[in-house]
């Protein structure tokens, strides 16, 4: 649905790459390579979201590095926008509503680098899940976008074991 909303692919990619997750930084070139698209469609965008505000930018070392704008007004609409449209949101909120034993929901790997790709990944921690409920709001989920989910459920205790400072994570959901 939002890619009939924001026309632009390349403007959709680049708005999941730095509003997902808003540590994300990247340069022009490495755009390019990521996106398989010319520096000049990608050049385009990333000037009409920086003259919106919504990116800002900084030369390191002979390259213009950009990243979110997290001060603008509408950051956090936007992100949750993004996080609804990959449907994570709608998996945590019903988990909450009926499990209640959720704890933290995380994204890992490409997603939470801001990469869209055909696979997010989606670390559950918590206890005493219902592995059928979950399967049938990852399927509800994957209907409404172009990839697939795949999630596991971890302990408080076991976390370690699959986000360490090496691992790209963000924390979607807390309960604190």
């Amino acid at each position: 649905m939002l890619d009939s909303l924001i026309t632009s692919k390349t403007r959709l990619k680049l708005l999941m790459k730095f509003f997902i997750n808003s540590n994300t930084t990247a340069y022009l070139r490495n755009l390019a390579t990521e996106f398989g698209e010319s520096t000049n469609g990608i050049r385009q965008e990333l000037n009409r979201l920086e003259d919106a505000n919504l990116l800002e930018s900084e030369s390191i070392q002979n390259k213009k590095v950009y990243h979110a704008n997290t001060k603008h007004p509408y950051f956090g609409d936007i992100h949750h926008l993004l996080l609804k449209y990959v449907g994570i949101d709608q998996i945590v909120d019903e988990l909450v509503k009926r499990v209640g034993n959720l704890e933290k929901a995380f994204i890992t790997n490409d997603f939470a680098q801001g990469k869209p790709g055909n696979i997010i990944d989606l670390i559950l921690v918590g206890k005493n899940f219902d592995d059928a409920y979950i399967n049938l709001l990852v399927h509800k989920a994957e209907e409404n976008v172009s990839f697939k989910i795949r999630y596991i459920t971890v302990t408080t205790v076991e976390l370690p074991q699959y986000i360490s400072d090496n691992t790209k994570s963000l924390l979607v959901w807390t309960a604190e």
